[in-house]
Formats: C-alpha cells, sequence, structure tokens
C-alpha cells in the first residue's frame, strides 16, 4: 500500500485574540456538513516535491492567496483515511470580502453514475477563534491550531 503524503499550512492573524483561516471543502458530499469538515489548505505531493513546496502550492491553489514566509512547523498528523498531513503556520492576511479562488477538480457524481461534474475544491474560507475552529475543523488537525497556538501568540 502507497503512503499518502499531503502537505499544508495553517494561516494565522492577531486580532483582538489569534484567528485562522480554515477552507470549507466544495462539492455536493460537503455541501451540508460544516462542523468537523473545515480544514488547513492541503494536497497530495506530486513526485518528489519538497512538502513545504507542495503545501505552499496548495494553498495558493485552494484559495488564489499567495502565502508568505516565514513559516512555522506545527509537525503532522495522520486522518482517518490513513493519509499523513505536515503542516506549517504563517502569519498573513485575507479580507473575507475579497472570498476565495479555489482550483476546480472533475469528479464523479452522483457516485458510480460515470457522469462527472467540476467542482471547486474549496467554497468558501474564514477567519475563526481557536474555540470556533476547534468545532468545525476535522478532529485530526486540531493538533494543528494547538501547536500553532505556542508558537503565534506574541
Amino acid at each position: 500500500m502507497k503512503l499518502v503524503q499531503s502537505a499544508g499550512l495553517l494561516m494565522c492573524r492577531q486580532q483582538a485574540q489569534l484567528e485562522f483561516f480554515l477552507i470549507h471543502p466544495g462539492g455536493p458530499f460537503w455541501k451540508k456538513k460544516n462542523e468537523g469538515a473545515w480544514s488547513i489548505p492541503k494536497g497530495n505531493s506530486e513526485n518528489s516535491e519538497d512538502l513545504l513546496t507542495t503545501a505552499q502550492r496548495e494553498f495558493c491553489e485552494e484559495t488564489g492567496i499567495v502565502p508568505s514566509p516565514p513559516f512555522y512547523p506545527v509537525g503532522t498528523s495522520e486522518l482517518k483515511s490513513g493519509k499523513t498531513v505536515t503542516a506549517w503556520c504563517f502569519k498573513g492576511s485575507w479580507n473575507p470580502d475579497d472570498g476565495i479562488v479555489s482550483n476546480y477538480i472533475d469528479i464523479e457524481f452522483p457516485p458510480r453514475s460515470k457522469k462527472f461534474i467540476s467542482i471547486p475544491e474549496a467554497d468558501r474560507g474564514e477567519w475563526m477563534t481557536i474555540e470556533k475552529a476547534c468545532i468545525m475543523i476535522n478532529q485530526a488537525q486540531i493538533v494543528f491550531l494547538e501547536r500553532a497556538v505556542a508558537i503565534m501568540i506574541d
């Protein structure tokens, strides 16, 4: 079985308190799912691509935002799917009024129908406090929020 390695970035900003930028997956499967469905922008490594390079590319592809260093490692986590995610956090800015610009992917829908539709990988982004982010994010990724708090609190 081939190990699936993914990499992502967690953008943070300091307002009255530390906030995290998370994205919601696009498409019909995720349309009515909210709590536990959000994620850091992330994706699979291509060929022998460096994981930090993967994380930056995927962040830009899924949000339209170009991330800026410095990037601070927040470790790895294994998802229920068996995929391992390696992540970094960084300070950045994004205006919610601008929305996100996500790339599109083709999926078979309805499943096993041999019909394909094009969907955005992410349909929206949002700044969240640690309390809200811990409810909304995929539970396996909470560790990234916790580690980012320790790094980003000034």
